[in-house]
């Protein structure tokens, strides 16, 4: 999985004139946005079409076709749900609760980001993603692949192979947590260009929350974590609904990055 390298110069009058169409279609980080484009497009007219692309509204990652995450480029595509920097702190978390891990799932994988850099930061592992949409399966592949691992099409732990039962030692689920009468409350990007099954979580956000928090003890290694990104106000309720299953359940906050992370260990 390559790194994220430094964006090469460009002639001055490129760059101005990309950050000022960026930045008068409204483009608040214009010139990183610039960046991202210069350091993606080959040639004035690539350049001239992904500006049109976002000037346009498409979210910049779908523009480039990538997304950083922890320093690697992970692969997106149109109908994937784009990995969040915030969720950088999901694997933050699980390297701290697990630094040894031999065997990482990552649930509701979507292009597959957090298993990519788990699998990077980790080292030598057994790394199976797994996601109910064929979109995000085709998408994660690439980035999965790359580090070594396979991916599942499937719901949930439907999808993963019987004989990791009892063996996990890291169980990443980016489960969806918005409400369904809040769906329409996002901000337009991701409304209109990512799926439904990855942002709606049902009537309270947490419903496939639970539905994790109920199989995982039978899947987790003694001592392993499942980890769940969640909100503020739901992470009380998603503590519990981990303990009520038996696992010992911790969160961690992240004020910088408003991200909320729920840690369940079978004990």
């Amino acid at each position: 999985m390559p790194s994220v390298s430094a964006v090469p110069p460009s002639a001055p009058s490129s760059r101005d004139s990309v950050v000022a169409a960026l930045r008068t279609a409204g483009c608040v980080f214009a010139e990183d946005e610039a960046e991202m484009i210069l350091a993606t497009a080959r040639t004035p007219a690539g350049i001239a079409a992904m500006v049109e692309r976002r000037v346009a509204g498409l979210p910049l990652e779908l523009v480039v076709g990538w997304a950083e995450f922890r320093g690697l480029r992970i692969t997106v595509a149109p109908g994937v749900f784009v990995p969040r920097r915030r969720t950088e702190f999901l694997v933050e978390q699980a390297l701290r609760q697990a630094p040894g891990a031999a065997v990482v799932v990552d649930l509701c994988c979507g292009s597959g980001a957090v298993g990519a850099a788990l699998a990077a930061a980790l080292g030598r592992v057994e790394l199976h993603a797994a996601d109910i949409d064929p979109a995000a399966v085709r998408c994660a592949g690439g980035n999965v692949c790359a580090v070594g691992g396979q991916v599942h099409q499937g719901d949930l732990f439907e999808a993963l192979p019987g004989a990791l039962r009892g063996r996990v030692g890291i169980l990443a689920a980016n489960v969806p947590y918005v409400p369904s009468d809040e769906i329409g409350l996002l901000p337009q990007e991701a409304r209109d260009h990512e799926p439904l099954v990855a942002l709606d979580g049902g009537t309270d956000g947490l419903d496939v929350l639970r539905r994790v928090a109920a199989e995982a003890p039978h899947w987790l290694a003694p001592g392993g974590c499942v980890l769940v990104e969640t909100s503020r106000h739901q992470a009380p309720t998603a503590v519990k609904a981990l303990e009520r299953n038996g696992l010992t359940a911790r969160l961690a906050v992240s004020e910088e990055l408003y991200a909320h992370v729920v840690t369940g260990v079978r004990p």
